[in-house]
């Protein structure tokens, strides 16, 4: 393991936080996926669930089923942390599944984007030529957070990042686009917010219902598609 620089932090009496650094970057965020996903399909004992963000896994787990199932160990707590070590060699040996490509149709601006003409004016573009760099890059879903379903987005062109608002908005509209700093993301939810909002998915971000109720996951990778107000409207059903 000397290859991967880590830390494992205590969080209480419940959950341990591994992190990789405190970079955003594909390459770490490799080996927060590759944790992620051999903890999900190889759980010890008092397992709970693992809470994957930029840069760490947050592994949250039972004390009284860890500490039942192995009291060989002296604590719950360092049970967990040298299965987590050996958890981490052993991912790094296995290949990730191939990351899944999702195309999310966008109107862009008007009332669906009222701050694009914000972001095109603060680098000297054209409305247009933020759409289109906006919808030529590709972007990974590093993590979920904030609401169910928020994406979490890193590969904006520097040409069109743009600070958050200094005064959020009380409701950002469902399937909003946004876009703060370098990240992009869109609101699933109807929810306070403070990120630029240039467009609107035509597609629902998150079904409660649904076998898997948010769209994407991290480690997916996006790629936004303009689409006419006509064509969002024919897609939705309504103007909303």
């Amino acid at each position: 393991m000397s290859q991967i620089d880590f830390s494992i932090q205590t969080l209480g009496e419940t959950a341990l936080c591994v992190s990789f650094g405190h970079v955003i970057s594909p390459d770490i965020h490799k080996h927060v996926r590759s944790l992620g996903e051999f903890l999900e399909k190889n759980p010890f004992s008092g397992f709970r669930e693992c809470i994957l963000s930029y840069t760490a896994v947050t592994v949250l787990y039972d004390p009284f089923v860890v500490h039942r199932e192995h009291q060989e160990t002296e604590t719950a707590a360092l049970f967990v942390e040298q299965y987590i070590k050996m958890a981490m060699e052993a991912a790094e040996r296995e290949p990730l599944p191939p990351a899944a490509v999702v195309s999310i149709p966008v109107c862009y601006g008007g009332e669906y984007g009222p701050d694009l003409d914000f972001v095109a004016q603060s680098h000297g573009l054209t409305t247009e030529e933020v759409v289109a760099i906006h919808t030529e890059s590709e972007y990974l879903v590093y993590m979920i957070g904030f609401c169910p379903g928020f994406p979490y987005m890193g590969g904006l062109d520097e040409r069109i990042a743009t600070p958050r608002r200094q005064s959020p908005r009380l409701e950002i509209p469902a399937r909003s686009v946004g876009i703060a700093g370098m990240q992009t993301g869109a609101y699933p939810l109807a929810t306070p917010g403070g990120w630029q909002i240039i467009g609107r998915c035509a597609v629902d971000l998150f079904t409660p219902a649904g076998e898997t109720p948010s769209l994407l996951k991290s480690g997916d990778i996006v790629h936004f598609v303009s689409i006419k107000e006509e064509e969002y409207v024919q897609m939705r059903g309504d103007t909303l």
